[in-house]
């Protein structure tokens, strides 16, 4: 069972372009229906980290809003602060998915369990991971991702009565 999902920012939370305005202030999209179903996924119990090779402001602020707590940036090794992370929530490799889209997320997707990444992905990471997402980074990847683990972790009930009353 999948227990904790990493996610890379740039090109997977979020559409992967860096906007900056005439003064300097960078801007992202990130997808609401990502953000629901990441906060459901913490709400049925399970834990999210996000691992990510720039720093932001706006990333810190997505992810408190989300509730997130787990949040690395400016990582160059990735694999090495996932390897850490497993060791403080004492979470075996074998129930990690990770979602990266570059060459900076390649030895981070070949720790996990599970390795995703987005449609529009480079082909080198599309060729290593077990699931090529049918959509892009910051188009709802990271839900679709959350939809097939609830799905093979048998939380479909748990994840629908968190919105779902009967």
């Amino acid at each position: 069972m999948i227990k904790l999902i990493v996610l890379d920012v740039d090109g997977c939370l979020s559409d992967g372009k860096l906007i900056y305005s005439a003064d300097g202030i960078e801007s992202k999209n990130f997808n609401v229906k990502d953000g629901l179903g990441i906060t459901t996924w913490l709400k049925i119990g399970n834990e999210v980290a996000v691992i990510t090779g720039r720093s932001s402001e706006i990333v810190k602020k997505r992810v408190s809003e989300l509730g997130i707590t787990h949040l690395f940036q400016g990582i160059r090794e990735k694999q090495k602060v996932l390897l850490e992370l497993l060791n403080t929530l004492e979470i075996k490799p074998d129930e990690v998915a990770v979602i990266g889209d570059d060459l900076n997320d390649y030895a981070m997707l070949k720790i996990a369990q599970k390795s995703f990444t987005p449609h529009d992905a480079a082909l080198v990471i599309q060729n290593i991971v077990d699931t090529v997402l049918s959509k892009n980074g910051g188009d709802g990847a990271v839900r679709e991702m959350i939809d097939i683990l609830v799905e093979q972790n048998n939380q479909t009930d748990a994840f629908l009565s968190v919105w779902i009353k009967d």
